[in-house]
């Protein structure tokens, strides 16, 4: 960049579905993405009847209105970067693929979105295979939780750092050669919240504190588009990875002053929004 030239900012796009809670999914995403700097899009993958307490009812979004989405989107605006979060059911997933091979996006970040935070099934069992075979290896990052891991790879409960370590070497086994899977460790029984980030050539374990709150709806939406945020405006993945966790972090912390719903709240995506204005 020429000295004194201004850096565009990114254009991310989240697909997704809609908690109209705003905890998680497309609405969350937005704002994560807003708040790390980035402009956000979006297309809905999935409408859901959902609050902090669990999920009433699924609707996905037809597999040619999600293309349509996705056909103008692409014609009019430059996407730097994509995060996927739930997407219901198999023909939305190729949908999605289809759309990801065409435009070919720089950065892609998966979030295989599975069960909601309540315990709610939001992908469909049948969709699963084609989530393998056809996302997975279209994916720079893949952001599993522990649970999600141990689906995708159909084995035992990780429970340990060094299960943490294989499941993500079995886990890029799956991915193009140059992909990296961001594993998250929130359920693992420790003291702190570990996640492990392993790329083609080197594993960095991104370590935080765990912090003691109800206030976790939605987490995973927010590190995986604060991720897709950064991705652009980083030298490195680990360097965005670790721009996203800390991020997080913040939204955790920072949800304390929120009161939203009677159940599993969500975090403060605009902490520092927040911060900065009570300092004015």
């Amino acid at each position: 960049m020429a000295d004194g030239q201004k850096a565009r900012i990114p254009n991310v796009l989240s697909i997704a579905g809609i908690d109209p809670s705003g905890g998680a999914g497309l609405l969350a995403d937005v704002k994560a993405i807003s708040a790390c700097g980035a402009y956000a899009c979006g297309v809905v993958a999935a409408l859901t009847a959902q609050n902090t307490c669990g999920v009433d009812g699924v609707m996905p979004v037809p597999k040619e209105f999600v293309r349509a989405q996705l056909d103008t989107l692409w014609a009019d605006v430059e996407i730097d970067a994509v995060k996927i979060g739930m997407l219901n059911d198999a023909e939305v997933i190729s949908v999605v693929a289809e759309a990801l091979r065409r435009y070919r996006p720089k950065f892609v970040v998966l979030d295989p979105v599975m069960v909601a935070k309540s315990g709610d099934r939001l992908l469909e069992r049948s969709a699963l295979e084609t989530l393998r075979s056809e996302l997975i290896p279209l994916a720079t990052v893949m952001t599993p939780n522990l649970p999600e891991a141990a689906v995708l790879l159909d084995g035992a409960a990780i429970s340990s750092r060094e299960d943490m370590r294989g499941a993500a070497e079995a886990l890029r086994a799956l991915m193009a050669p140059d992909a990296w899977v961001y594993l998250k460790g929130g359920h693992l029984e420790a003291e702190g919240a570990p996640d492990c980030l392993l790329g083609p050539s080197e594993a960095v374990w991104l370590e935080s504190p765990r912090i003691q709150t109800k206030n976790t709806h939605g987490t995973g939406c927010t590190l995986s588009s604060a991720l897709a945020a950064h991705l652009p405006q980083s030298e490195s993945v680990p360097a965005a990875a670790r721009a996203a966790k800390n991020y997080v972090l913040g939204a955790i912390r920072g949800s304390a002053d929120l009161q939203v719903g009677q159940g599993c709240g969500p975090t403060d995506h605009f902490w520092a929004v927040r911060q900065t204005c009570k300092q004015m």
